[in-house]
């Protein structure tokens, strides 16, 4: 009887290309603005689970940021680590970082990762190319391919970034980290610290970027004044890159990075000192600094980000959700154009770091657990 109730279960929350995990767990049923959530487990026992994204065929491709990429079956079980994935720093806030598909997967099978790369001085943020092999026993990566790595290689663990995000025209965004103790280096133009870069799928610098022939910039920059951004997604409507990043003691952002745009760090911030409490540079604004479209004071430590464009939640259709490590909650932040007018806290009720939120293709939103090493799914309570 018992087993009898727990294939029901199963096969009432099962997503359009996507099944539960075969072990079972209780859905959980959590109040919202939008009526009342199922939210269940689809997979466990990831380490330190950094970024998801889906395979055509429904499988999910999960980054583990000690250094390790796992394929996620219909059934919730793990593969064998993927082979071939280079060394990678994992100290502090480095590892294995975001992983995305490559915007010609379908034929050529090509992903795009990001993560802290070793070196003789210390570490620095690196994105990698390589082609997936899902079916392979092991899985594996061939033809793995650095594109990327900042210049700057600092020791210690702190402010990789790092998020990837592909345009309609195949750029590349990568957002950069500012590594906690080069923060005025986020301001320099000589400098990836503390940066977003634009590139083609190849690691080339497009024409077109905003600092292209200036012979005091590095040509990959597309914006710049950044502290640690580790949430980036293409507005489903505009095409434009918003991102967000950490703040500290307050002033965790919103931004709409635009070509050549000076976002402030650490000059104009509303973070303050972590010792002292003492503000941060010149103040919370500067004519020539683009504003944040919101701020969190104090800071919910944001990770991961998407719009959702489903059908399974109509009134949530263009919002945005960003995940909270600090607070243990996923943030349903609502837009009217560039503008944020409220936001709702879900997940409360759980209190797990959350580090990134994909939309899945049967409309449900998925979320990494950080805490327990889990993925969630969050559809409506039927």
């Amino acid at each position: 009887m018992r087993l009898a109730i727990r294939l029901h279960r199963w096969l009432a929350c099962l997503p359009l290309v996507l099944a539960m995990h075969a072990a079972g767990a209780d859905t959980l049923r959590l109040d919202s603005a939008a009526g009342k959530l199922a939210v269940s487990t689809v997979a466990t026992g990831l380490d330190t689970p950094w970024s998801l994204a889906f395979l055509p065929d429904g499988r999910m491709l999960v980054s583990e940021r000690p250094g390790r990429l796992r394929i996620i079956h219909a059934d919730g079980t793990l593969s064998a680590p993927v082979a071939h994935v280079p060394p990678v720093h994992a100290a502090g806030q480095g590892g294995l970082l975001d992983v995305v598909l490559g915007p010609g997967f379908a034929t050529d099978q090509r992903i795009y990762f990001s993560f802290a790369q070793p070196t003789a001085r210390g570490a620095r943020t690196a994105v990698a190319r390589a082609r997936l092999d899902a079916d392979a026993s092991p899985p594996q990566l061939r033809e793995v391919e650095v594109i990327f790595a900042q210049q700057d290689d600092l020791p210690g663990g702190h402010h990789f970034g790092s998020r990837l995000v592909f345009d309609d025209t195949q750029h590349l965004f990568i957002t950069l980290g500012e590594r906690y103790h080069a923060r005025e280096r986020a301001q320099a133009l000589d400098s990836h610290l503390g940066k977003i870069v634009r590139l083609r799928a190849d690691g080339s610098v497009p024409d077109d970027n905003p600092f292209v022939g200036r012979a005091d910039a590095l040509p990959e920059i597309w914006s710049y004044g950044h502290r640690n951004v580790q949430g980036a997604a293409r507005h489903p409507e505009t095409g434009a890159l918003w991102t967000h990043e950490h703040g500290p003691q307050g002033g965790d952002e919103i931004n709409i990075p635009r070509a050549g745009a000076n976002h402030g760090w650490p000059e104009i911030t509303f973070g303050r000192e972590y010792v002292t409490g003492w503000q941060i540079g010149e103040g919370t604004a500067r004519p020539d600094v683009a504003a944040p479209v919101h701020h969190w004071t104090p800071s919910i430590a944001p990770s991961g980000m998407s719009f959702y464009t489903g059908a399974l939640f109509p009134a949530w259709r263009g919002n945005l959700f960003v995940g909270s490590l600090k607070f243990g909650m996923l943030v349903r932040v609502v837009l009217k154009g560039e503008k944020v007018v409220s936001e709702e806290r879900l997940l409360t009720e759980i209190g797990h770091r959350i580090r990134d939120v994909r939309q899945g293709p049967d409309g449900a939103l998925y979320v990494l657990d950080e805490t327990e090493g889990r993925i969630l799914r969050i559809a409506p309570a039927r």
